[in-house]
């Protein structure tokens, strides 16, 4: 499990092409990743603006992505900041390849791919030697029991998140995305140096929105979560700042 502080080992495995633990996360500040779950890039610029020397890391995904997004996230990471890109690639192997081989270029951080065998095998050879922390996304943290029953699956929740951990450290990946709920168990498979990057973060007394496995930052910090994934908490609040510093401070108590 990461020590208190998020000293995560920083190694690279030649022939699996795996970077463990993604980067040496030292600081608290290293392991809030500030979701940009807004509509323009204009937006999204005065949110790090706002944030600026609170947060050094942030996820694009598809709303802004779509929005010239892409650009922006380019633009961030050219000049030193962290980008998790939130783009959960399935696809055919050789499309799944191609796409990660353009990411790596542009200089992300971390990218999501969904935790299929052959998609997450094609995806870590194509990031072999670079930087890039490649995710495994285990299962939703908007989908409960019922969810994955009518998605078709024959597992509950729990043990698809623990079956897909498993798939993902063999398959060389660098971390695994799933609700902190999970944290504990799949830190446990996947061991100290891999990122457990857990979405569905949402301080005490907050609105749960569409996500339905939730936890408060302190707890996803003691259930072994290296990263934690915060969008809207932050995002929508009337200060931006003093509340990703509230965050932060409760991820600093646990």
């Amino acid at each position: 499990m990461p020590h208190a502080d998020g000293n995560l080992a920083h190694a690279v495995d030649p022939d699996r092409g795996m970077i463990a633990g993604a980067m040496q996360a030292h600081t608290m500040r290293d392991r809030l990743i500030v979701g940009l779950d807004l509509p323009t890039v204009k937006e999204a610029e005065h949110a790090v603006r706002e944030l600026d020397g609170v947060v050094s890391f942030y996820k694009i995904g598809y709303q802004l992505a779509f929005a010239g997004g892409l650009d922006f996230a380019r633009e961030l990471a050219s000049g030193g900041t962290k980008i998790f890109l939130d783009m959960k690639l399935l696809d055919i192997d050789h499309t799944v390849a191609k796409g990660v081989e353009n990411i790596v270029r542009m200089g992300m951080t971390m990218l999501t791919i969904h935790a299929y065998p052959k998609a997450m095998r094609a995806a870590v050879e194509a990031a072999k030697g670079s930087d890039l922390c490649l995710l495994a996304v285990s299962v939703l943290t908007s989908m409960d029991e019922q969810d994955v029953i009518d998605a078709g699956y024959e597992y509950d929740p729990h043990t698809l998140v623990l079956r897909r951990a498993e798939q993902a450290l063999h398959a060389g990946m660098g971390g695994v995305v799933c609700s902190a709920e999970e944290a504990e168990a799949v830190r446990r498979i996947v061991g100290p140096d891999l990122a457990v990057v857990t979405p569905g973060i949402r301080p005490k007394g907050s609105d749960h929105g569409d996500q339905k496995r939730v936890v408060t930052p302190g707890q996803a910090i003691r259930n072994g979560s290296s990263h934690l994934v915060v969008g809207r908490p932050i995002v929508a609040a009337s200060d931006r700042r003093a509340a990703a510093e509230a965050i932060l401070e409760e991820m600093r108590a646990a």
